[in-house]
């Protein structure tokens, strides 16, 4: 039952990931366009240049904000790393030492 509901998760997940993949990508591309406007507008002396770095600043500034959401698809990145991490592995291999088997059997008895 841990698995499907693991393969489940992973699903929508995926889902989630690739419907918000669109606006990562403005996300990321308006974020890199504020931070160069940022430091060329930090570097310039000209008042005119300024004014135009401030207004794409601006500009990138708010389609950044419009792209927030994109942040879901982060998460849901995360989520699936997570489930990766944690899926469940293959047991390891069974000794052909009868009293190994049975002390190991004997455990799993008493956790439960």
């Amino acid at each position: 039952m841990k698995k499907f509901m693991m393969i489940v998760l992973g699903v929508l997940l995926v889902c989630l990931f690739l419907a918000h993949l669109g606006p990562m990508i403005a996300l990321i591309i308006t974020l890199a366009i504020c931070y160069y406007a940022l430091k060329k507008f930090q570097k310039t002396e000209s008042k005119t240049l300024k004014a135009i770095l401030g207004i794409v600043i601006g500009v990138a500034g708010l389609i950044s904000l419009a792209n927030l959401p994109a942040l879901l698809g982060l998460v849901a990145l995360m989520g699936l790393y997570y489930i990766h991490k944690h899926w469940p592995q293959k047991e390891e291999q069974v000794q052909s030492d009868p009293f190994t088997n049975f002390e190991r059997e004997w455990e799993k008895l008493q956790n439960n």
